[in-house]
């Protein structure tokens, strides 16, 4: 059975709301992604669905080339799953992709996340819920917590990630490096 990995981008926009994050976690990172090929060309989370308005907010096919994280750190982990977990995970986003209009960006999330009390809403997700979402659905990886309140650096509790790349992700290696960056990470089973 074949290997495919999956890539957790966390990142620090320097967003306003970003920066209130950041004040009450005391973590360098506090958006979440999850994307499908080593050149983070396809990244998706929930959050903004404009780099230029904070207000529209829900699923969103993120581009780190746009401005909003052009000047944002960052830090990229693999994720080495099989091919069968992979294309779940790939079919189950695309789903949720075609009814994004059913979806909401989960605000009140957040506040159950400063008080350590889960607050779920139907088709509503803030970006590390909808991460721990994808990988809990698609067993993957089952997080000791409700998944309403997994923040960006909870991710840091699973075993097999491993970091590939640290920095400004405008600083973010090319696609030539980037596979020679994959190839050097030794494959790693997990057995769900």
């Amino acid at each position: 059975m074949g290997r495919k990995n999956v890539y957790i981008l966390l990142t620090d926009t320097g967003t306003v709301l970003n920066r209130l994050i950041k004040f009450y976690t005391k973590q360098p990172y506090n958006h979440a992604s999850i994307g499908f090929d080593i050149n983070l060309s396809e990244v998706y989370s929930f959050g903004r669905k404009t780099a230029s308005n904070p207000f529209v907010a829900g699923f969103a096919k993120e581009d780190i080339k746009e401005n909003l994280f052009r000047q944002a750190g960052c830090a990229i982990y693999s994720l080495v799953v099989t091919e069968e977990q992979w294309a779940r995970m790939n079919r189950f986003i695309r789903d949720i992709e075609a009814r994004e209009e059913e979806y909401r960006y989960n605000l009140f999330g957040l506040v159950g996340v400063m008080l350590r009390k889960p607050i779920n809403r139907r088709n509503a997700f803030f970006c590390s819920q909808f991460v721990a979402y994808v990988l809990k659905e698609c067993n993957i990886f089952q997080f000791d917590r409700p998944i309403s309140l997994v923040a960006p650096n909870d991710f840091l509790e699973i075993p097999e990630l491993k970091l590939i790349y640290q920095g400004q992700l405008s600083d973010y290696p090319n696609q030539e490096m980037n596979e020679k960056i994959v190839k050097s990470v030794p494959f790693i089973t997990i057995d769900m």
